[in-house]
């Protein structure tokens, strides 16, 4: 039996600083630079009734080679074009594998085409859209990565449908395990302007021109003053919870990571201004075979901007677990 694999360790890199420095450094540095791919636009009905469909942005490096295709799962209020999610793309399109950047339901370029909403638990909408994928996408297998409350849709997707596609390997990103302690820490004093600018977000993407609301959600979402509101009134009547607390519990990926059966590494930060590190460690020692929490000392909200390397080390991790399938 070899040596077990391991993540490098992670430093922070100048002048990003601090949980919060980490986290604002996608939106600071920001840029629309291209990616060096053959872009394909691809779209996934799902298999409810409601007529909605997935989309995502299929890209084939100039030099490919025989590896799983990596699906990337942008977070709240994200999309394809998230920055944290181009960046992931160019780092395994520089190694030569496919990337497959989803959009969840409603989210960026699928609004215009789904009258419907995406939650820390559709992990049936994505299950419909990997079971889509063309066998010539899927021969080598999957390799998923989920960011944020992607993540713990990606947990949930796992555990539920993990055993139904060819998927070999997976990364989440500060995820959001138990979604109520973190709305509760997006509502401290200490993250005000955070809070107000993802509610603000979070308004503009579930109202935005092709969803189907009725009257009563569209003043649910505009009378929202707090996360904590918005999933209640909104999210939860929406999907059939009994309230947000009902909501966070039922699609918690600290509830499921048990029921995992592939090789998965759930990468978090301690200084994470967004996310509470005590639902990690209290599954540190209770994971399956193959799953592995790493809480590495720094790296904020889906930041890891590390020292040694232009890209962040979360994709560092991945490439080191998809190396070692």
């Amino acid at each position: 039996m070899g040596a077990p694999v391991t993540p490098p360790p992670f430093r922070p890199r100048a002048p990003w600083w601090g949980g919060d420095l980490q986290t604002l450094r996608n939106t600071i540095m920001w840029r629309d630079t291209p990616l060096p791919s053959k872009s394909e636009r691809l779209f996934f009905p799902l298999r409810d009734d409601s007529g909605d469909r997935l989309t995502g942005m299929l890209e084939r490096p100039a030099k490919p080679v025989k590896s799983p295709l990596v699906v990337l799962i942008h977070g709240l209020t994200g999309s394809e074009d998230s920055a944290y999610l181009r960046a992931s793309a160019a780092f395994h399109l520089a190694r030569g594998r496919r990337v497959l950047r989803l959009n969840l339901r409603g989210s960026g370029p699928s609004r215009a085409i789904c009258g419907g909403h995406y939650h820390a638990g559709c992990a049936r909408d994505v299950r419909d859209a990997l079971a889509g994928l063309h066998e010539s996408l899927t021969s080598e297998g999957l390799f998923v990565t989920g960011f944020s409350l992607g993540g713990n849709v990606l947990i949930n997707l796992l555990a539920r449908y993990g055993e139904e596609l060819p998927i070999r390997g997976a990364v989440s990103v500060s995820a959001p395990i138990e979604p109520e302690q973190t709305a509760r820490r997006l509502m401290a004093g200490r993250n005000f302007f955070y809070h107000r600018w993802l509610l603000k977000k979070m308004k503009s993407e579930a109202s935005a021109p092709g969803a189907h609301l009725s009257d009563r959600e569209r003043r649910a979402i505009a009378a929202a003053r707090t996360i904590l509101e918005f999933d209640d009134q909104f999210v939860a009547r929406r999907f059939g919870f009994n309230n947000a607390p009902n909501y966070y519990y039922r699609t918690a990926g600290a509830r499921v990571i048990r029921d995992i059966r592939v090789p998965a590494w759930l990468l978090h930060a301690r200084d994470d201004p967004w996310i509470p590190t005590a639902p990690y460690e209290a599954l540190r020692e209770r994971t399956p075979p193959g799953v592995r929490i790493i809480v590495a000392p720094g790296g904020g909200h889906v930041g890891f901007h590390g020292a040694g390397h232009a890209e962040p080390w979360h994709d560092h991790c991945a490439d080191v677990l998809l190396r070692s399938l």
